[in-house]
């Protein structure tokens, strides 16, 4: 088993320089660093990798921003497991600090290294829930302003250094004695379009990823069972329905979710966490039509000149509206004084991403711009 975990944490910046570590076995030398700037930082973005092995060594990193949080394992470790873990550690730190950035590790060393020491015991992960994380470390951590960066808190004390029973619980991500005056539960289903489409119109590939929010304030310990119209539990109770069925695929589930009874019985039963979290995410490969369409039509007058005609319509209901919706259409690099002209919201050239965006409030079904 001793090949299967993880052997240390390095947080470097964008040059390869350590800003924290913490190394959890002590089975790994001080040349790791260099090995991963030869490996990462010194060839072409396309060609990298988030995992790779050198000698005995592996390396599995993920970038945030501009720090690149690397995990360092000896044998032949769980990947998925860590960088699962990868990813929750960067949600645990964003939660405490606001923003994840070297200035904010480096503002909060006490803070960082006791969440390291918390959340990972001998290279395994053991405790990666921000609500129970939160009961027993208490030092206010210095967070990043949106605007100026300056420090907006002081570090305090830690006064109560008890571990709260959710930590050895089996419910691990809900503590005991919850009250809320009201019992409420509010529920999210939201969803992203990917489309591909061919010059001529035609749709190539499709798929919704989706994802079920919540928001919870129960009292207790409450158990909650959601059902859905899923095509896998028709066909087990070879039951038949005239509304429409869905196909889910690479789903993945919050902790809280019992998978013994989703695996048997299609239900998804939970202990939800206090507060807002993601219960479950998906992805439904099935035919969509786009909502939105965009047409563009490049002339060229001169050699210093050429025009673009963008024409946009909505393929949904008259009754229906989309907000906030931006169309963005690339130009060549050398584009100077552009001049817009729209029969409705506003257009902005990007010179950074080399494109002009087109910025419609509010677009109603059955319409054309």
């Amino acid at each position: 088993m001793s090949g299967l975990g993880c052997s240390a944490i390095y947080f470097l910046d964008q040059k390869g320089k350590i800003i924290i570590s913490r190394d959890y076995r002590g089975d790994v030398n001080s040349t790791i660093t260099e090995r991963f700037q030869r490996k990462v930082l010194e060839l072409d973005e396309r060609t990298l990798k988030p995992v790779f092995t050198e000698r005995d060594t592996t390396f599995i990193w993920i970038r945030v921003n501009n720090i690149y949080i690397v995990s360092v394992a000896k044998g032949n470790p769980n990947v998925a497991l860590m960088l699962t873990f990868l990813y929750r550690l960067q949600e645990v730190l964003c939660s405490y600090f606001g923003e994840l950035e070297d200035e904010s590790l480096r503002d909060n060393f006490v803070i960082t290294y006791e969440l390291l020491d918390e959340i990972m015991d001998h290279g395994y992960p053991q405790l990666t829930e921000v609500k129970v994380l939160k009961e027993f470390i208490k030092t206010e951590a210095n967070k990043l302003a949106a605007t100026d960066k300056k420090k907006k808190s002081k570090e305090e004390k830690i006064t109560d250094i008890m571990v709260p029973t959710a930590a050895s619980n089996v419910v691990s991500w809900r503590p005991e004695g919850i009250k809320h005056p009201k019992n409420e539960v509010f529920l999210d289903v939201i969803e992203k379009l990917n489309l591909l489409v061919s010059a001529n119109g035609n749709v190539l590939r499709s798929e919704i990823i989706g994802r079920v929010h919540m928001r919870s304030f129960l009292s207790g310990m409450p158990e909650l069972k959601l059902g859905l119209n899923d095509k896998v539990l028709f066909d087990m109770q070879n039951r038949t329905t005239s509304g429409k069925l869905i196909e889910m695929e690479d789903i993945k589930f919050h902790q809280c979710v019992r998978l013994n009874k989703f695996e048997s019985e299609r239900h998804i039963s939970f202990i939800p966490p206090d507060g807002e979290f993601d219960l479950m995410t998906y992805r439904l490969d099935t035919h969509v039509k786009p909502l939105i369409w965009a047409d563009c039509v490049v002339e060229n007058f001169t050699r210093s000149k050429i025009e673009y005609l963008v024409k946009t319509k909505t393929q949904f209901k008259a009754k229906s509206v989309a907000n906030d919706v931006e169309i963005i259409i690339p130009v060549p690099p050398d584009v100077d004084s552009p001049v817009f002209k729209a029969n409705t919201g506003t257009v902005r050239y990007v010179p950074d991403t080399n494109s002009m965006v087109w910025s419609i409030k509010q677009f109603a079904g059955r319409k054309e711009f």
